[in-house]
């Protein structure tokens, strides 16, 4: 994934965390109110912390835009983010010029000129992250030690990130309706 630089520090710090997950899980309402999820390869992260991806234009995706999900697994790190936004779609030839990777032609045969090619412009509202420290053998002793004081030590860090783009979140947009 492309990582532009980002304009503030919450975005810095998220950027980190993400910048090694190659697979995002992406998720989503339908219509019935049932939770949809699929993976989805992040393309790049914009200066203002807006994921970008490739979507197919007769993707029913397109009509889940409104509240979106994605969610980020490094298990070998321990290190686990959760962001909640909104989606957009964008047809801008250029950029789709710009993160065209050949990976992508499975989907879109006819390369960065297909036709139903357009891209999801992902912008994160909130976002919270757990990040453990360490290796693997550490994290478990630190879990054992837990476990004998019944009560969470040396297990990472947890923060939660909100209002990362400083426009109105998903929520507040329907608390003021």
């Amino acid at each position: 994934m492309k990582i532009q630089a980002q304009h503030s520090q919450d975005l810095t710090l998220l950027a980190q965390l993400v910048q090694d997950m190659p697979v995002a899980m992406l998720a989503s309402v339908d219509a019935q109110g049932r939770l949809l999820s699929q993976p989805m390869t992040p393309l790049e992260m914009d200066a203002l912390g807006s994921l970008w991806f490739f979507i197919d234009l007769s993707s029913d995706k397109l009509s889940r835009l409104e509240a979106m999900n994605l969610s980020f697994c490094d298990t070998a790190h321990a290190t686990y983010v959760s962001l909640s936004g909104r989606g957009e779609v964008a047809t801008d030839r250029e950029r789709i010029e710009r993160l065209w990777s050949p990976l992508a032609r499975p989907w879109f045969p006819d390369g960065p000129g297909s036709l139903n090619l357009a891209l999801l412009k992902f912008t994160p509202d909130t976002a919270e992250y757990w990040d453990a420290p360490g290796s693997r053998v550490r994290r478990m002793l630190a879990l054992a030690a837990s476990a004998v004081i019944g009560k969470p030590l040396g297990l990472g860090s947890h923060q939660s990130l909100i209002n990362l783009t400083g426009r109105p979140s998903a929520a507040s947009i329907q608390e003021s309706a």
